[in-house]
């Protein structure tokens, strides 16, 4: 292998990353990803899509990770060669343009005076101590960076303006990296997660969507209250959840919580997202003796027992739900005799609703039978219900790197595309008639608005001449 083999192939690497060609094949992979990501459903929202497709095709599109493209790995690779292509890209054209940020004027050059209309090229009548400091005042008004040079015949004023539209193009690709560092640092360490909070208790862990697995927090939630409105029709109209963040067990900060008014705290930030109900600590029991008329009526709280009227004797509500085998509110029972084993049943509220659809469902199960421990039959008459909020959680800590991407991005935009580097020369030289005035520029873009805005300065530096011309 000769020496210039490796040479060669790093030449030939280097140009294919420095290639635009590159940068724009990315971008349309990226945007073809970006639109099977909005068409395919991501993480959880994806399961109620396998179920409607077959086994074969939802391995291979998990085999894909396109469940999950944007943290997959090749995804991320497509974002990492992306960030190498405009490294390499700016550091191959950034010297350039550097040396053209840093490039003295030269105000002894003829070139720029070549060719120029009648209306650049006059003559004026004056004196070169009066001429030169009124259009150096014009210069020093409208421009950067004033110079003169002065010789026997002539006197030469040069300003500039929009040096740094040079390096626009190079913000931007300094801001897109920051976009793209932002959007891996978010994929490698945000999460995001749900947890239900009862009205009135506290938690300090939260379930991953991902991975189902619960993620401790560093401080406690509490929900102090959860309040709801409906609308006519029975539809939620807005609900609203109260609550405060514990740090040590003292409250770093309270507030309210709605829908799509999401409340951070130490990086991380919660959404308003469902709420239901849960059965509380207390239930109405009914309990009727067979031959006795009456039905005794209890209000009892859940795990505390109870005496059972008119027999030795115990009974205990174990656990309350609220859509128990969903057929509705129900409680398990315990009862104790005095002598025997304990009794366990469940009590349903819709007894005869489910006798209806179910004829003999209470005597083929006897553990669902409220009349199990004889001679008593229980009844449920209400459970006490309250609230819990339904909160989305998540954190990304590239956040903070996108949005200065994106700030200074549209800064990078602004110097890209609608400013630019514009070099005016003004010369005024002796003659035997008096002084002839030329005025010249050059611009790296736009040089229509040049050829404008160079016809608008002769024109005021004449008139301001023209004035203070002796008569």
């Amino acid at each position: 292998m000769t020496k210039s083999e490796p040479a060669k192939r790093s030449n030939v690497l280097w140009s294919v990353f420095t290639s635009v060609k590159l940068t724009l094949a990315l971008l349309i992979v990226l945007a073809v990803t970006s639109i099977l990501g909005t068409v395919i459903p991501q993480q959880e929202g994806a399961m109620e899509l396998a179920e409607e497709l077959s086994p074969g095709l939802v391995s291979l599109l998990s085999s894909l990770q396109l469940f999950d493209m944007y943290h997959s790995l090749w995804f991320r690779l497509i974002i990492g060669t992306l960030a190498l292509n405009l490294i390499i890209c700016s550091l191959d054209r950034f010297p350039s343009a550097w040396k053209r940020f840093q490039t003295a004027p030269k105000l002894d050059r003829s070139k720029p005076f070549e060719d120029l209309p009648p209306h650049r090229n006059f003559s004026a009548a004056g004196k070169t101590d009066k001429v030169v400091p009124l259009t150096a005042g014009i210069l020093k008004t409208h421009y950067r960076r004033f110079q003169q040079r002065e010789t026997d015949n002539e006197v030469v004023l040069y300003a500039e303006k929009g040096r740094f539209s040079h390096l626009g193009v190079y913000l931007v690709h300094l801001s897109v990296l920051i976009i793209l560092i932002g959007s891996i640092v978010g994929s490698l360490f945000g999460f995001e997660a749900y947890v239900n909070i009862p009205e009135g208790e506290a938690v300090n862990k939260v379930r991953l969507r991902k991975t189902q697995a619960f993620k401790p927090m560093p401080f406690d939630i509490r929900c102090d209250r959860f309040s709801v409105e409906f609308y006519d029709n029975g539809a939620p109209k807005e609900y609203r959840s109260d609550l405060t963040f514990l740090e040590d067990g003292k409250a770093a900060l309270q507030g309210p919580l709605l829908v799509n008014h999401p409340v951070t705290f130490r990086g991380i930030t919660f959404y308003q997202a469902s709420y239901g109900s849960l059965p509380g600590n207390k239930a109405r029991i009914g309990i009727r003796r067979e031959g006795d008329p009456a039905n005794a009526l209890l209000d009892v709280e859940i795990e505390r027992p109870y005496d059972l009227p008119g027999q030795p004797g115990q009974f205990m509500v174990f656990e309350a739900r609220s859509d128990f085998m969903k057929m509705g509110p129900a409680v398990q029972v315990a009862v104790r005799p005095e002598q025997g084993e304990e009794i366990r049943f469940w009590v349903f509220k819709n007894i005869d609703l489910i006798k209806e659809r179910f004829p003999g469902f209470f005597e083929r199960f006897p553990k669902f039978n409220p009349g199990a421990y004889k001679p008593y039959h229980f009844t449920l008459q209400s459970i006490e219900a309250k609230y819990y909020t339904g909160l989305q959680v998540s954190r990304d800590p590239g956040v903070p790197l996108v949005w200065t991407g994106f700030f200074l991005i549209m800064i990078g935009l602004f110097v890209t595309f609608f400013t630019s580097h514009r070099s005016i020369w003004v010369q005024v030289a002796r003659t035997k008639r008096g002084l002839n005035i030329r005025v010249a520029g050059r611009t790296n873009k736009n040089p229509v608005g040049l050829e404008r805005e160079l016809d608008h300065l002769a024109s005021k530096i004449k008139g301001k001449v023209e004035k203070t011309a002796p008569v």
